[in-house]
């Protein structure tokens, strides 16, 4: 139990925890997003839910022995436009239904400090993909790391970001 409790002190893990427990009062009110906090979730919703299907589908295609990247193009192809449409449509809901600011100086900030907190796992998933090229791995498999890179480094940002807007800048 002794160790369990540790891994809770840890300062990232005790800060998600608090902006996850993080209560709104009474007397506050609705949350107030704003439209950029609120695009944020959309990207993230909307990226995380291409992200299981395109996975599901490429991991079916796998495990039926289909190993060349051709067959994939469509797939990935058809992921895009989703994912596209769904964007379009979720800024769409919020733009009408919620009153547009202008970016400010904070939002700049958050975005910028997500993106650097964010870009070590596409490094480290480029670094990945050249091993792979470096070991003569099959190009599918090099081109899932890579886009799977892009993937989380992607909603590692949008997570960054959702966390800077809870706890503040």
């Amino acid at each position: 139990m002794g160790g369990m409790s540790k891994i809770f002190d840890i300062d990232p893990v005790s800060k998600i925890l608090y902006i996850m427990s993080k209560k709104q009062d009474i007397d506050e009110g609705p949350i107030n997003l704003s439209f950029e906090e609120r695009s944020v979730w959309i990207q993230l919703a909307s990226l995380g839910a291409i992200l299981i299907g395109y996975g599901t589908i490429a991991g079916l295609m796998l495990l039926a022995g289909v190993i060349h990247i051709v067959p994939y193009v469509p797939v990935f192809a058809l992921a895009v436009v989703l994912l596209i449409v769904l964007m379009i449509v979720g800024h769409a809901v919020t733009a009408a239904t919620s009153r547009l600011e202008r970016r400010d100086e904070r939002d700049k900030l958050i975005v910028w400090r997500a993106e650097s907190n964010a870009g070590w796992v596409l490094g480290v998933g480029v670094f990945a993909a050249l091993a792979g090229l470096i070991f003569s791995i099959n190009n599918l498999w090099i081109a899932h790391v890579l886009l799977l890179s892009m993937f989380l480094s992607e909603i590692a940002k949008l997570v960054f970001q959702i966390i800077y807007y809870r706890r503040g800048m």
